[in-house]
């Protein structure tokens, strides 16, 4: 049974008349995460994880949303939607759909690792899995969080030893959340930029336990932000807004950094290879937890993953989508 179609406005159930994270208005959505390419404006009625609502209400404005919890069914002409932690960002979740027995589940973005701020990932038993491939290629290995942390704090220690201040690219929705907690650990006060101050004070009003920060503003003195330790968007990296910082050097947190070269072409003095994404060996074991029989692979290295889930007898299919454009935030003058 074909229980989700890929059209042109996004992934489609016909028997539930709804989407799937559709990039086109549509009168239902169901959408896995806030971040902007899966979740984009002028559809009818968003349906998304508690957690979810707070920043599509920060993103996408005052619209019709519903709010359900993890493992919370809802049903849509006998179509049963439930939504399960993918582990990509805080409220993130897979969307797993069932009809007369048969089950699909489509999975957005994730990761398989624990990062302490986003339910960990929850593997999801079904007959199709609809997965992205972000970094999949074999190469994309990560390393654990708590070295990754270890060398974010030193290189901090080391630029304040210097006089430097230290800015930090990271996406002001998800990783500037989860590299907080590496930076108080050397630093008793946090620069961000507005943008990630925004999506901050969103979700601690939702109930989001995080380090405390501040917000720099056209008021900060230089005084103040000598030194400094600031978090910004990738938005931010390059522009006139980090002149306020000078001296200071640039650290960016991407799994692009796995590959040599990608820092300097991001003009980065330091790359730290944090993803909120699975790697190879993470979509690996995603994908064999749910015991699907068919996998469709989306955005990122999709031929690479497809062909060897072929060839270890999973049969599977690239699909095209309009998922995986980057977020960029604008400086916003702040």
């Amino acid at each position: 049974m074909q229980l989700i179609e890929f059209t042109d406005k996004g992934l489609y159930c016909r028997v539930g008349d709804f989407y799937i994270d559709p990039w086109k208005s549509v009168p239902y959505a169901v959408i896995t995460h806030a971040h902007s390419d899966h979740a984009r404006y002028g559809s009818g009625t968003y349906l998304c994880h508690q957690l979810t609502k707070p920043l599509l209400q920060l993103r996408l404005g005052n619209n019709n949303y519903e709010a359900i919890a993890w493992n919370e069914a809802v049903y849509r002409n006998g179509v049963k939607v439930s939504l399960h932690p993918a582990g990509h960002i805080i409220g993130s979740s897979q969307i797993r759909v069932e009809y007369k027995g048969e089950v699909w589940v489509v999975s957005g973005d994730y990761k398989t690792v624990d990062d302490g701020i986003s339910t960990i990932f929850e593997p999801v038993r079904c007959n199709t899995f609809i997965t992205e491939s972000t970094f999949g290629l074999p190469i994309y290995q990560w390393e654990s969080q708590s070295t990754i942390f270890e060398q974010i704090g030193n290189w901090i220690l080391r630029n304040k030893e210097q006089n430097v201040s230290s800015v930090l690219i990271a996406y002001s929705l998800g990783k500037a959340q989860r590299i907080l907690h590496a930076v108080k650990a050397v630093t008793d006060t946090i620069w961000v930029h507005g943008a990630i101050w925004n999506a901050h004070q969103t979700l601690v009003a939702a109930g989001i336990r995080l380090p405390e920060v501040k917000r720099i503003t056209t008021e900060t003195t230089k005084t103040e932000l000598k030194n400094a330790v600031v978090i910004a968007p990738p938005g931010a990296d390059g522009s006139p807004w980090l002149k306020r910082f000078n001296p200071y050097t640039v650290g960016v947190c991407s799994g692009w950094m796995q590959v040599r070269g990608n820092k300097r072409r991001n003009n980065a003095d330091a790359g730290f290879v944090l993803s909120d994404h699975a790697d190879w060996n993470g979509l690996l074991s995603a994908i064999n937890a749910t015991g699907a029989q068919r996998v469709f692979v989306t955005h990122g290295f999709q031929s690479v993953l497809s062909r060897y889930l072929n060839e270890k007898g999973v049969e599977a299919s690239e699909v095209k989508t309009a998922y995986g454009e980057e977020e960029v935030e604008k400086e916003d003058g702040v």
